[in-house]
């Protein structure tokens, strides 16, 4: 393996859990500087209720002031049809859903059972891409474990995949532990059971949390299951507001160190990227998750010859 995708869900994930608003200015220079630092696959906000999550209300003022962003490719969460018209109508060009793949934090987070939002779903791809060009990824959450359900069977997961996979090929599909307490063992398990029945259907990708110091191992037995994308958010910032106890995402910057360890390339600098992660970390309300930033650089940068990892 020479390669891992690393998709910086920052600018998204990492923000809608701080209480104070965060400029727009302030956004626009951290997603530049992330950019600066290699990062070539983010979600830049999403475009949803400002009463349900207040820290995206200015998400057509940040997409107006990136304007184009060449070889970068910026996606914008959106949680039905109207969001996903006003991200297209702002000129973002990849969009993002999610669905629960428990009923009880679907209901939580939209009000609707899992089943209604894969309906919602088919209804919205027909109304705004009847010809099936979009590139579309769906957050899976709650893949592993439910802060209202407790730990998700794999069966029941897998069967909800079917009907998503049902509805289209091609989509990316990210594999979510939503609360950050899956256990690798979990992880490599369904991963492995997800490629292997509907690989040739969808991609598959990982977005993991950190609540219970699992996220690293997480992503190790994401790759043992032949997994190659990873979200991470700079400073290790995050959490959904929907699901009780969750905290931080996998910070970008552990990843990137681990792989620079192990020698896998990423694309990503790892001193701008602890650059562009002083902004995230600066700002008020934010808690920073990251292992990395705890080592000082002067170490951090000074091991020697990589361990080049083996991974078939």
């Amino acid at each position: 393996m020479d390669r891992i995708e690393i998709v910086e869900v920052g600018p998204r994930d990492g923000l809608q859990n701080i209480p104070q608003f965060v400029p727009t200015d302030t956004k626009v220079a951290l997603i530049r500087a992330l950019i600066a630092a290699g990062i070539k696959r983010m979600e830049i906000g999403s475009f949803v209720s400002p009463k349900a999550i207040p820290q995206m209300r200015d998400m057509e003022d940040v997409v107006a002031r990136l304007g184009s962003l060449p070889g970068v490719r910026g996606m914008a969460l959106v949680p039905n049809a109207q969001g996903a018209k006003r991200a297209l109508g702002a000129g973002v060009t990849d969009i993002e859903f999610v669905i629960s793949m428990s009923d009880a934090h679907n209901m939580s987070n939209v009000r609707r059972p899992t089943r209604a939002s894969i309906d919602d779903l088919a209804a919205t791809l027909a109304e705004i891409d009847p010809g099936r060009h979009m590139k579309l990824r769906i957050g899976l959450a709650t893949s592993f474990h439910c802060p209202f359900a407790g730990t998700m069977d794999e069966n029941h997961v897998l069967g909800t995949i079917e009907r998503i996979v049902a509805l289209r090929e091609g989509f990316e599909l990210a594999l979510s532990d939503t609360t950050g307490m899956a256990l690798p063992t979990h992880v490599k398990s369904l991963a492995s059971k997800a490629i292997k029945t509907f690989g040739r259907q969808a991609t598959f990708t990982f977005h993991g949390h950190d609540t219970a110091g699992f996220g690293i191992a997480n992503v190790l037995a994401g790759i043992d299951a032949g997994i190659r994308s990873f979200d991470g958010s700079v400073g290790g910032l995050g959490g959904c507001p929907f699901a009780p106890g969750a905290t931080g995402n996998i910070a970008t910057e552990d990843m990137v160190y681990l792989f620079q360890r192990m020698g896998i390339d990423t694309g990503i600098d790892l001193p701008k990227l602890l650059d562009a992660g002083d902004i995230a970390v600066a700002l008020p309300g934010a808690v920073t998750g990251s292992h990395a930033r705890r080592i000082p650089r002067d170490r951090l940068f000074d091991h020697g010859a990589a361990y080049t990892a083996r991974v078939a």
